[in-house]
């Protein structure tokens, strides 16, 4: 089975360049820790304030395997603390979706 972790961002508009500035970071660190990016996406049209990120994995073991790599990973951490200094994330949420496949 294989998941998709989609996380949703309420952002700060006004730090709009801060965050995309941060999900291009992520952009070379999530796979060399062992996730499948899938994509950031920022609010382009409609609500301002609303970003996405996918990323895919070959199941939940596997996401929390790659969650230990992002706790110990120096990029990751730095990335995280510019996030927490600028605060730009005003909340953060995850849900994990499968595909819908044919039978």
């Amino acid at each position: 089975m294989s998941i998709t972790c989609c996380i949703r961002y309420v952002i700060d508009p006004y730090k709009k360049d801060d965050f995309e500035d941060y999900a291009r970071k992520w952009l070379t660190i999530i796979p060399a820790l062992g996730g499948d990016l899938l994509g950031y996406f920022l609010p382009h049209e409609g609500t301002n304030n609303v970003a996405l990120a996918m990323i895919g994995f070959e199941c939940l073991a596997s996401y929390e395997i790659y969650r230990g790599r992002l706790r110990s990973d120096a990029a990751s951490l730095a990335n995280l603390k510019f996030a927490q200094e600028r605060k730009f994330i005003l909340e953060e949420t995850r849900t994990f979706l499968q595909p819908v496949r044919p039978r």
